[in-house]
């Protein structure tokens, strides 16, 4: 895919460059937060930000809320929150996987597809992981490495089928669920961050290449 634009090539592909560095931003601040709690450091940091967006005002107005929302907590709290949501006694109050999404039960048919395309990839489980690679958090760090790492960034053709395949049917529902849920405080930022970047990124997939 390639930016409209009636400027130069090497205008274009820096343009190109910097949304693909924004792009990644994203995915993989998305990512750290629902793999895992933040720890101190990284809250200390979303808290000083000066956000600025990709040119969409609902994304800049999400930066600025997770920013604000980081002020106004500390890790041990969102350690807590973190835990009602995401894991729980026997499940948290979410689900965060695509099968559960895509089917109603975990470990179903969309994870071995999955597996396979990650395979093709070149991208497997770290060491020491055991949730499925079809957590939400894992998906966004997937995405992130197909858009920057130099040994596994792909092409726009291969980066929206991925995205079409394992995240855009559900990840709108995830976002509202997540932003509905009853335990929900410094993560409803995260999920109108997530919300507002996921409006882009289909929008973005859906352009010609």
């Amino acid at each position: 895919m390639k930016l409209d634009s009636v400027n130069s090539a090497p205008d274009i592909a820096a343009e190109q460059a910097r949304y693909d560095g924004l792009r990644t931003a994203n995915y993989a601040l998305l990512g750290a937060l629902l793999a895992r709690p933040p720890a101190a450091e990284l809250l200390a940091e979303l808290g000083g930000l000066e956000p600025e967006g990709a040119g969409d005002g609902k994304l800049d107005a999400a930066w600025r809320a997770l920013a604000e929302a980081a002020r106004a907590t500390d890790a041990q709290a969102i350690a807590e929150e973190y835990q009602e949501l995401f894991i729980g006694l026997g499940r948290g109050e979410l689900v965060p996987y695509g099968s559960w999404y895509l089917t109603g039960f975990l470990m179903e048919a969309p994870l071995d597809g999955l597996r396979d395309d990650l395979a093709r990839l070149g991208i497997v489980r770290q060491e020491g992981i055991s949730e499925p690679e079809d957590h939400i958090g894992a998906l966004c760090e997937v995405m992130s490495l197909l858009i920057a790492d130099p040994e596994r960034a792909t092409d726009y053709a291969t980066q929206r089928t991925f995205y079409n395949t394992h995240m855009g049917p559900y990840l709108d529902r995830f976002w509202s669920d997540l932003d509905k849920a009853e335990n929900a405080h410094f993560y409803r930022a995260v999920s109108r961050l997530g919300a507002a970047f996921t409006e882009l990124e289909t929008k973005y997939f859906s352009l010609p290449e």
